[in-house]
């Protein structure tokens, strides 16, 4: 009986104390590029913060290179709730949320820190929870900003002449394919996953990414010519499901989430720092840099908008209108 006793005592004993370790929530976090990537770099700082909040009681599990899903189901995954986390390019969600091509409009944004400072702003909170009502994922944190620079294997792009018949891969995304053919480009919808075989196949003749993407990805070992337009501003939120919320206690919830903002900031700030760097990268790996008349491209693409806005809702000419009354622009639709 003793022995027996002295069992029970010990089992009862390692049970009180691996009850800590037992009790942490893992939040398994999704992206599709590199672990060393610009994403890689955002997780870095949101798995600390998210430790040093919540005093070790959520972990972050790093889930890059696409592997719980890429960004075309992420979001869809988040719905379901089968994903916890997941880091989406803006243009990804929009097939799930058609919200969100308020955002992907060409230079709907006039510079970085506008759309810096429309995303921190009410404009950015109201988007945030109008997005959670609708579809039960949350926005942790819209992240870094960044221009997507075009890339291509046939010529420099000087003016938008150059860009006739180009065949330039496209996110799936109707507004970013009808930007390309605007500039006179001969866009193709592709899944990223296919972009680098595409490429080296000559099935495209190039594309446009974040910088960070085109060096992280090594495009400049496949492309020759880089172009700065700064035609759209891309981010790519961090996002979880409501799933996952549901399993933190009130105080995790709200530590998680406001490592999810500071995340976002930090890392917003140090990528506004290294785009020139980044750019000044891919010239030394090879990459010849033009910087076009952005004029005609701008005009292009102001048409373009107010077309679109004559087909959408309200709501989504209300969004415009506010982003466009900020930058001191007002509708002409």
């Amino acid at each position: 009986m003793k022995k027996v006793a002295l069992c029970v005592a010990m089992l009862f004993l390692m049970a009180v104390f691996s009850a800590p370790a037992s009790a942490k929530v893992v939040m398994n976090l999704g992206w599709q590029t590199a672990d060393d990537s610009a994403y890689g770099e955002l997780v870095t700082i949101f798995s600390g913060l998210v430790d040093e909040y919540t005093g070790g009681e959520v972990v972050v599990k790093r889930r890059c290179c696409g592997q719980i899903g890429g960004e075309e189901d992420g979001f869809k995954s988040l719905q379901i709730g089968i994903v916890d986390g997941f880091i989406i390019t803006m243009n990804n969600v929009s097939p799930h949320y058609p919200l969100m091509d308020v955002f992907v409009l060409p230079y709907i944004f006039n510079s970085l820190e506008h759309a810096s400072q429309v995303l921190e702003g009410p404009i950015g909170d109201r988007f945030r929870d109008q997005l959670y009502a609708k579809t039960g994922v949350y926005l942790l944190s819209y992240n870094a900003v960044e221009p997507r620079d075009m890339y291509n294997t046939k010529r420099p792009i000087r003016s938008m002449d150059d860009m006739k018949g180009l065949k330039l891969r496209v996110p799936k995304n109707k507004i970013m394919i009808r930007t390309f053919q605007a500039f006179g480009a001969e866009p193709v919808p592709l899944a990223w996953s296919e972009m680098s075989t595409a490429l080296q196949t000559g099935t495209v003749e190039g594309g446009d990414n974040g910088t960070f993407v085109i060096r992280s990805q090594k495009f400049f070992d496949l492309a020759d010519n880089l172009t700065v337009l700064d035609h759209f501003t891309s981010f790519s939120p961090l996002f979880c499901s409501k799933r996952f919320l549901g399993k933190l206690t009130d105080a995790q919830r709200e530590a998680v989430i406001k490592a999810g903002r500071d995340a976002g900031r930090i890392h917003r700030a140090n990528m506004l720092k290294k785009i020139e760097e980044c750019r000044t990268y891919l010239e030394a790996n090879g990459m010849k840099i033009t910087r076009p008349d952005r004029t005609p491209f701008i005009e292009a693409a102001r048409k373009l908008q107010d077309e679109i806005l004559s087909k959408r809702s309200a709501e989504f000419r209300e969004i415009v209108d506010q982003i466009r009354a900020s930058s001191g622009s007002k509708t002409d639709a």
